[in-house]
C-alpha cells in the first residue's frame, strides 16, 4: 500500500510524514534569504533587525483575527477543533506589543512601527490567510499554524541569541522572539493533537499540506522583500 492510500488509521502519521518534507525544503530556503543568511553568518544590521520586527507587525497582529474565523468556520462536526482553534488566538492576539515594545528597545520609533504598511509579500500572506479562513470547514489551515508556529518552536530562541549577540541589546529587545521560543513548543503540542482530529482521509490530508507549502512560500516572500523596501 503506498503513501497516498493508507489506511484510516494511518492518516496523521501520513500528514505529519509529508509535513517534515514540506519543512525541510522550507528551511533550507528560508535560511538562504537575505537577511537570515546575515543573520546566520554574524553579519546582521541594526536596519535589519528593525525591518523584520515592522515587517512581522501586522501578521501578528492578524494572526489571532483569521484563526479565530477560521474557528467560526468550522462545523459542529469539528467543535473540538474549534476549541483549539479559539484557545490558540485568545493566547497570541496581544503579541504585538511585545513585538512594539521590542521595537523601541532596539532604537525605532513607535509611531514607525504603528504606521508601517505590509510589503509584497505580507500582503499575499495575509490576503491568502483570510480567504482561507473563511471557507467553510477550513481544516487546511492547520497546515499554516504548522509553518508559523514551527518558525517559534525551531528559530525564534536561537534568532533571540543572535540578535542579542550581534547588535549587543538587551533582553527588552528581543523578548518577542525569545517568549516564542520558549513557549512554541506546546503550541506545537496542540497542533499534534489537532491533526489527530482532523487529519481523517486524504482530502483532509493534502488539504493540510497544501496549505503549508503556500504558507512556506508566502512567509518566505515576506522575508525575501525585506531587501526591496
Amino acid at each position: 500500500m503506498n503513501e497516498h492510500s493508507p489506511m484510516a488509521t494511518d492518516w496523521e502519521a501520513t500528514t505529519h510524514r509529508r509535513l517534515a518534507q514540506v519543512w525541510i525544503d522550507f528551511e533550507s530556503a528560508l535560511v538562504q534569504v537575505p537577511v537570515i543568511a546575515r543573520l546566520l553568518s554574524g553579519k546582521l544590521r541594526q536596519e535589519d533587525y528593525l525591518s523584520l520586527l515592522r515587517n512581522l507587525r501586522q501578521q501578528v497582529i492578524e494572526g489571532s483575527r483569521w484563526i479565530a474565523l477560521a474557528s467560526s468556520n468550522l462545523t459542529p462536526a469539528n467543535e473540538d477543533l474549534r476549541s483549539l482553534f479559539l484557545s490558540h488566538a485568545q493566547d497570541e492576539h496581544r503579541d504585538f506589543r511585545m513585538l512594539e515594545k521590542n521595537y523601541v528597545a532596539a532604537g525605532g520609533a513607535l509611531e514607525d512601527i504603528q504606521s508601517a504598511e505590509k510589503n509584497v509579500g505580507s500582503e499575499a500572506l495575509s490576503g491568502f490567510m483570510y480567504h482561507a479562513a473563511s471557507k467553510s470547514d477550513p481544516i487546511g489551515l492547520l497546515g499554516a499554524m504548522f509553518i508559523i508556529e514551527g518558525l517559534g518552536n525551531r528559530f525564534a530562541g536561537p534568532w533571540a541569541k543572535l540578535v542579542r549577540e550581534q547588535l549587543d541589546l538587551g533582553e527588552d529587545a528581543v523578548s518577542f522572539f525569545a517568549y516564542h521560543g520558549e513557549n512554541d513548543e506546546h503550541h506545537m503540542e496542540e497542533f499534534d493533537e489537532a491533526v489527530k482530529l482532523a487529519a481523517t482521509d486524504e482530502a483532509s490530508s493534502a488539504s493540510i499540506v497544501k496549505h503549508a507549502k503556500v504558507v512556506a512560500r508566502l512567509y518566505r516572500l515576506q522575508v525575501e522583500e525585506l531587501d526591496n523596501v
